[in-house]
């Protein structure tokens, strides 16, 4: 078996501008907390101070893990500091403008009602394909720095790779309806798809149950991110109490089911959404395709283990990873 000694590696070097970020993400989640607590106003059916706070949330998680990842660099180190500090910026000019909409008490988003609302959509859109290219960046230059682990290696070019697909996602929410082509209101964009935005939709999340959602596959798929080497660290906390876990080709195979489960989720999803389906509410191909998912997934899990557990057997004191 291949020894578990550090199954939780720390950076030399934590990329600083992003862990301030991160900790900032964390206090503002507390605010608006708070502010959602005291304030009653809704936007498009939600409470005003809940898109801020998930967007805290979500940009929080994503500025610690690219911090992490950065500190693990041994080449490319400078390239990846600069994306870094990009990814910062990017990411305060974002959450500045959501959190100021919810405080004028009006959308963020797709906003051209005004000309200061015109601005500031032009300058969020700048800071998504701002914070899109810098994670391209860090993204080759962590495919450039392979770790000594194959399945901690994959899972951080896959969860990069994954994540920046579901940021791509996103551009789709950016064209007219044909509604608004119709009606013009000062709305170009929406999340919703085959239904207005602000319609029945998921508790906190907001994701519509009555027709598609761009923002779930974005959602899935910007988080695999966090997902990937979060779960191979936990595989190798586990492999300290579980000997089949310890196998490092068993590690390596299941970031592979894993991703490779992900990455089709992620497009079956985004179908989905573009179909105009609710996400509780699969039907026709993607209803079977789904299960046909799922069942894949669990059989090659399965079968992972199962081939570790041989490996295991055959070799009670040493397996070849």
């Amino acid at each position: 078996m291949n020894s578990i000694s550090s199954a939780l590696p720390l950076p030399d070097r934590w990329h600083r501008p992003l862990v301030v970020v991160a900790a900032a993400m964390g206090g503002l989640v507390l605010v608006t907390g708070v502010a959602a607590v005291v304030d009653p106003r809704e936007i498009l059916g939600q409470n005003a101070w809940f898109k801020p706070m998930k967007f805290a949330i979500s940009l929080g998680l994503y500025a610690i893990t690219i911090a992490w990842m950065i500190g693990q660099l041994r080449r490319w180190r400078r390239v990846a500091d600069i994306a870094g500090t990009v990814t910062a910026v990017a990411i305060v000019a974002e959450i500045v403008i959501i959190t100021g909409a919810a405080a004028a008490g009006t959308t963020s988003h797709f906003n051209v009602t005004t000309p200061l609302n015109s601005t500031l959509w032009v300058v969020m859109g700048a800071s998504i394909a701002a914070l899109w290219i810098a994670g391209l960046a860090a993204a080759v230059a962590l495919v450039l720095n392979p770790t000594p682990d194959r399945a901690r290696t994959l899972a951080v070019r896959a969860g990069v790779g994954i994540g920046l697909i579901g940021m791509a996602v996103a551009f789709f929410m950016t064209g007219p309806t044909e509604a608004q082509l119709d009606d013009f209101e000062g709305i170009v964009g929406a999340h919703a798809v085959g239904v207005p935005d602000g319609g029945a939709g998921l508790p906190f999340f907001g994701w519509s149950t009555e027709g598609g959602d761009l923002r779930v596959p974005h959602f899935v798929g910007m988080h695999a991110l966090q997902l990937l080497p979060l779960g191979v660290l936990g595989l190798e906390l586990a492999g300290r109490r579980i000997r089949v876990l310890r196998d490092a080709r068993l590690r390596l195979e299941l970031v592979a089911v894993a991703s490779v489960a992900l990455l089709i989720l992620l497009g079956l999803l985004t179908g989905q959404a573009l179909a105009g389906q609710s996400v509780v509410a699969p039907a026709g191909g993607f209803l079977l395709a789904g299960v046909v998912l799922a069942a894949a997934t669990f059989v090659g899990v399965v079968a992972v283990f199962v081939r570790g557990h041989a490996r295991v057997l055959r070799a009670p004191t040493a397996v070849s990873p």
